[in-house]
Order: C-alpha cells, then sequence, then structure tokens
C-alpha cells in the first residue's frame, strides 16, 4: 500500500465468524479499496458494546466512522464516501 497510513480513511467492517455475508462483501470490498484505505475487520462477537449494536445486523462497511452500507457492498457509496474522507483529511 502507498502513502501515509495515517491520512488514509479507515474502511471499518463489522462481521461475525461463520458469516457467509460477511465473507462475501469483505471479498468483494478488498479490490475497490486496495491503495486506497486502511481496513479494519471487527468482530461484533468479541466486544458487548458491538454485540449490543449489531447483533447479527452484520456485516456493516464505515468510512471513517460514516455508514456507507449494510448487508452487501455498494461500490458508489463506498467510492462516494473514501473520496469524502479522503477531501476532508488532506484539509486538515
Amino acid at each position: 500500500m502507498s502513502g501515509d497510513h495515517a491520512s488514509m480513511p479507515v474502511v471499518r467492517v463489522y462481521s461475525r465468524p461463520d458469516c457467509h455475508l460477511c465473507e462475501l462483501l469483505i471479498e468483494e470490498l478488498l479490490p475497490e479499496i486496495r491503495g486506497k484505505t486502511v481496513l479494519e475487520v471487527l468482530n461484533v462477537a468479541d466486544e458487548a458494546r458491538l454485540e449490543a449494536l449489531y447483533g447479527t445486523r452484520v456485516p456493516v462497511v464505515e468510512v471513517d466512522g460514516r455508514f456507507v452500507c449494510q448487508y452487501k457492498l455498494d461500490p458508489a457509496a463506498l467510492d462516494a464516501a473514501i473520496l469524502r474522507s479522503a477531501a476532508l483529511n488532506s484539509s486538515s
């Protein structure tokens, strides 16, 4: 990955083990974000707060803390969110 990771948008996926939808979304997501963002995959079962927030309502995708999509990847919404975050990060 090129560039300064500190200034890259963070794509966060809330997931859980053995979640077929989660696996598919992450597989589709990886080529979309390669070299443009930092990826964090969080297992909602690991933290009571996340379990309470998301339960079985996964996968959920956020970019820099803002909701992008749920259950199925929305490439247009993802691209828009990455561009918005990159612009905000570069002006900071």
